[in-house]
């Protein structure tokens, strides 16, 4: 197994090798690609050291089996064709093929036969957020169907990428060091406060991030559910939360949903309010699972719950979910 990364420099390049170093994920060779910048830095994986190579449109990926690409839309763009000419599957990070017809979006506790049919070799990785809502929603709308979802997320640093999490610390150490915070990565101070903007403003007065979450949701839950977003980014700096209220087709009790979360593949439910248990991003860094408390049915509507999640946003909401898709299709000898 023949094993490509595109993009190994930035956070989710390297919670890839992470991940790929951790699991039992079967790699015979490790090829790394990288920017002009980053060509020729040194990483080591089992043992063994792997040097960047430039990303260039030529025969590099002959003899690839996977290329994981986590490098952004515009570069996705501009080299799947190449990426994939010889065969290899690419699982792509970025937003740039999510709601393409002939190109499936997967999260493989929720549509994983989705991976099978991949006419163009790619395989698209949903959006951070979109990722842990619909894993945690799964278990509910198997019991009964989701008809409508709103959502208030609560995302960290962390989507914005690896010089966004060296931003928001050094704001805290410029505030306390009575310096004004420099800021490059987001349109205000983030460091002691929330801003309520996540990518471009639409027409309709929602994100382009808002309105991921409301196509994405729907292509992968193969569904008409209505989809209703506000993205807020806050001073965490890994892992995203998010407060979710669902109405169903027909009632779903919050003791029935616990025991369905409870059992359900990569969920892990944490909601015991009288001990003050209850999901937090300070804990879920760096684990696998999403979490899910304060799970309640809701006083205002019928048929609605209300529940909190939480998730590390560079693993289950991009590096792991994407090595997920590939030892599914390994699992199906698909790859």
């Amino acid at each position: 197994m023949n094993v490509a990364i595109v993009g190994v420099s930035g956070a989710v390049g390297q919670e890839f090798l992470r991940i790929l170093e951790t699991r039992n994920f079967p790699v015979d060779e490790l090829l790394l690609f990288g920017s002009s910048r980053s060509a020729g830095r040194v990483y080591e994986f089992r043992g063994k050291v792997c040097r960047v190579r430039e990303l260039r449109h030529n025969d590099d990926f002959r003899g690839v089996n996977v290329a994981f690409a986590s490098a952004g839309a515009g570069t996705s763009r501009e080299f799947a064709e190449t990426i994939t000419r010889h065969g290899a599957v690419m699982i792509d990070n970025s937003s740039a093929f999510r709601m393409d017809d002939d190109v499936p979006l997967v999260v493989p506790e929720v549509n994983a036969a989705d991976a099978r049919i991949r006419k163009r070799g790619i395989i698209a990785n949903p959006n951070c957020s979109t990722i842990q809502m619909v894993v945690a929603i799964k278990p509910v709308d198997d019991i009964s169907r989701v008809r409508r979802i709103h959502v208030a997320t609560y995302q960290s640093a962390s989507g914005a990428g690896a010089e966004a999490m060296e931003e928001l610390i050094r704001q805290h150490e410029q505030i306390v060091a009575g310096e004004k915070p420099v800021v490059k990565k987001f349109a205000h101070q983030l460091a002691f406060n929330v801003i309520p903007h996540i990518d471009v403003f639409l027409e309709n007065g929602y994100t382009k991030e808002e309105m991921k979450m409301h196509g994405e949701t729907r292509k992968i839950m193969h569904s008409e559910v209505a989809v209703s977003a506000t993205c807020v980014r806050v001073p965490a700096l890994r892992a995203h939360s998010e407060a979710i209220w669902m109405e169903t087709e027909r009632p779903v009790s919050a003791a029935e949903a616990t025991v369905a979360m409870s059992r359900a593949e990569g969920v892990t439910v944490i909601d015991s309010p009288v001990e003050n248990r209850y999901p937090m991003p300070l804990y879920a860094a760096g684990e696998d699972n999403v979490f899910v408390g304060r799970i309640r049915n809701d006083i205002s509507v019928p048929n609605s719950l209300s529940f909190w999640c939480v998730g590390d946003q560079i693993r289950k909401g991009a590096a792991l979910n994407a090595i997920q898709i590939a030892e599914y299709l390994i699992k199906e000898n698909l790859l």
